[in-house]
């Protein structure tokens, strides 16, 4: 379990630089909030990037085979976020736990993402959770990396169109790429507070990858 926290937080400072979109701010009125952001990351750059800590792990095990996964569902205003926002200790049950499911890589990263993100939120672990997979499936990963089985090269403004061209209503102001050592990170995309679309976010935007171009390394 000790293995299965560290992970999640090794993650988490990965993809801290990640949300870099803004300053945190601990603590706050759960529920006020602008709008969200559902952060994907791709797999095989986040075990790449971590290097022999990665190796080990469930998530970068040999045949794990993943690409993109759900790093977390934010909650953004349009300056800087809130991040924990619950009761200190307070963690999800078993059962709100089964609603995450499938979604994020491994059971310590949905746990953290619920504390630092979703409790501010104004829902219940269980519809948190929910939430979190009804954004991603309301994103298509464009098909040249659903199947990636080859390491690829990539633009960050190419990698936004290809997003775009495969999700009807999104655009390249909806949404950031994020990137490490010329490797992909993860992609981050807007939606309305209430999910039902997507939405522009100027400081997300602006915070986006400025490599010219990077690596989608290929899953192992």
């Amino acid at each position: 379990m000790k293995r299965l926290a560290l992970a999640a937080l090794t993650w988490l400072c990965l993809g801290g630089l990640a949300h870099a979109q803004g300053f945190g701010q601990r603590g706050g009125v759960p529920g006020d909030f602008d709008f969200y952001v559902l952060a994907l990351s791709w797999s095989p750059g986040f075990c790449e990037l971590d290097g022999d800590r990665a190796r080990n792990r469930e998530q970068c095990g040999e045949g794990a085979n993943l690409r993109f996964v759900v790093h977390g569902l934010w909650p953004q205003n349009e300056r800087g976020y809130p991040s924990d926002c619950g009761p200190a200790g307070r963690s999800p049950s078993r059962i709100a736990l089964q609603q995450a499911e499938g979604v994020f890589p491994t059971e310590s990263l949905a746990r953290y993402q619920w504390r630092k993100h979703g409790s501010c939120t104004g829902s219940s672990p269980a519809d948190y959770f929910r939430d979190v997979r009804q954004a991603r499936d309301k994103v298509a990963i464009p098909p040249a990396l659903a199947k990636a089985d080859r390491d690829q090269s990539w633009t960050a403004i190419d990698l936004e169109r290809a997003f775009a061209a495969a999700n009807p209503g999104l655009r390249s102001d909806m949404m950031s790429v994020a990137c490490r050592r010329g490797v992909l990170q993860e992609v981050r995309i807007c939606f309305t507070k209430d999910l039902r679309s997507f939405r522009s976010c100027q400081q997300v935007d602006r915070s986006g990858c400025r490599a010219r171009e990077f690596t989608l390394p290929a899953p192992r």
